[in-house]
């Protein structure tokens, strides 16, 4: 005798409702991934704003501490001019602006107005120059002058022999420019002058912070710069879109809302002018 028994199954019903499940449970998932890998592209990106941030304030920062350094009694200077009058040029005119060289009488600080960028130009004395050329002076020390200025979005340095710029010497070392940072949307300068000599005031602190188009009529007046105060607008290296872009306000310049809907980090530091102060002081006893 055959017996016939029923078999046990899912009903269509159980089917579709489990498969529902499923695909539900499945676009769970699928969002949590999306929504890590996005997360982690941010952070990558915020991670690498951060760091680009970190080393051009530090390099910049050890650049332009020295400015209106010169040591008459440094055995290694070069003495192949005058350096007495190179030691008060350099100590008067740590931040040059234009007509100061007579070899370059358009080479100094400049205004980019608007939303364009600065241009910084320092002078010290030093064996090498930003870009780490002597100019033929070995392992001597020289009158130094560096230049900053931002060329599409990079960040860029030049450096010059000072004696050439002032017509004591011809240029041994091209002035190519060095790249110190890419992805640089803006970058902006400002100049804390000290009115010591009209106030009497021996401290050498900066009384304000003024722009390079009316720092010229500032040193002629007497006031020296004592600080340099920098602002930058980077973008991040990677493809995270933010939109809307926020507006950013570096130093007293008018807000920049980039075009390109990238992460941006804005970035600012002051630097004291440690041997400008020292000078500063000095002219006050």
């Amino acid at each position: 005798m055959i017996v016939y028994r029923k078999q046990g199954g899912f009903s269509l019903i159980e089917l579709m409702i489990s498969l529902t499940l499923g695909l539900i449970l499945s676009a769970a998932v699928v969002q949590v991934m999306i929504s890590n890998n996005s997360t982690e592209r941010l952070n990558r990106s915020i991670a690498s704003a951060q760091e680009n941030g970190r080393f051009i304030i530090a390099r910049l920062r050890n650049d332009l501490v020295m400015t209106g350094r010169y040591d008459l009694l440094q055995p290694d200077l070069n003495k192949d001019v005058d350096v007495v009058v190179e030691a008060a040029f350099v100590h008067n005119n740590p931040i040059p602006v234009e007509g100061d060289f007579s070899n370059a009488l358009n080479k100094g600080v400049k205004e980019g107005g608007g939303a364009l960028s600065d241009t910084l130009m320092v002078a010290l004395q030093a064996r090498k120059d930003c870009r780490g050329a002597s100019h033929g002076y070995g392992d001597e020390e020289f009158m130094v002058v560096n230049e900053y200025f931002l060329d599409g979005t990079s960040l860029k340095c030049r450096g010059f022999d000072g004696r050439f710029l002032r017509g004591l010497k011809t240029q041994v070392d091209d002035d190519n420019a060095y790249t110190l940072l890419d992805d640089v949307t803006s970058f902006q300068v400002q100049y804390g002058v000290t009115d010591n000599i009209s106030s009497q005031d021996n401290s050498a602190r900066p009384v304000k912070f003024v722009e390079a188009d009316t720092l010229g009529a500032e040193k002629a007046a007497g006031a020296l710069v004592v600080a340099i105060r920098i602002a930058l607008l980077l973008k991040a290296d990677t493809d995270v879109l933010i939109s809307p872009v926020p507006r950013f306000k570096l130093l007293n310049e008018e807000p920049i809302q980039p075009s390109d809907k990238r992460l941006f980090k804005q970035f600012e530091t002051t630097i004291t002018l440690r041997n400008s102060k020292n000078f500063a002081r000095s002219r006050n006893i």
